[in-house]
């Protein structure tokens, strides 16, 4: 074990991998005896809703509830809510999951809304001869954020067709420091 006093940073090499330590207590940054990285510190989410959100309103923006955690490293994502814990790059991923979609409405638009910039992945329904039961849109962005910037989901519908489709309970948001 190696011990810079001045910078508190700690390297241990056990059983031929290394850890990295900025206290001595927590590793930071593990690579085992392959050479495979891992940070088990690393900010990175994943939420998914918790039950189906129905008869989402036409003419309108919704946000996306998402009730439901399937890990949250940092603990950084609450309220639906992606909070950045540092200045960095985020990589952002969303499937919205739709069932009962109308074809009467002209588009869907699935919005991953950032502190900086919205990222966009539209669905027009004109393509389908009648609604069909389930579709999925996704959306992705390498998000430039700096510390306590935020991103959340929503979806709009313009003011076409019936209030009649739902966001399932497939639906998931997720995301990690990339750099």
């Amino acid at each position: 074990e190696d011990t810079d006093s001045t910078t508190r940073s700690y390297v241990s090499h056990i059983n031929g991998a290394l850890y990295f330590s900025n206290d001595g207590s927590t590793d930071h940054i593990i690579m085992d005896a392959s050479g495979a990285v891992t940070m088990p510190t690393q900010p990175a989410f994943q939420a998914r809703t918790a039950t189906t959100q129905s008869n989402i309103p036409i003419n309108a923006e919704t946000t996306i509830v998402l009730g439901s955690e399937i890990f949250d490293v940092g603990s950084n994502f609450a309220s639906n809510t992606f909070t950045a814990p540092v200045t960095g790059k985020y990589q952002l991923n969303a499937i919205l999951y739709m069932t009962n979609v109308d074809i009467d409405t002209q588009y869907y638009q699935l919005e991953l809304v950032t502190s900086n910039r919205v990222y966009y992945a539209i669905l027009t329904s004109d393509t389908y001869a009648s609604d069909p039961d389930y579709v999925t849109i996704n959306v992705s962005g390498l998000a430039d954020m700096d510390a306590s910037d935020t991103a959340f989901l929503r979806v709009e519908i313009p003011n076409n067709g019936a209030a009649q489709m739902d966001i399932a309970v497939e639906t998931t948001f997720s995301g990690f420091l990339a750099c």
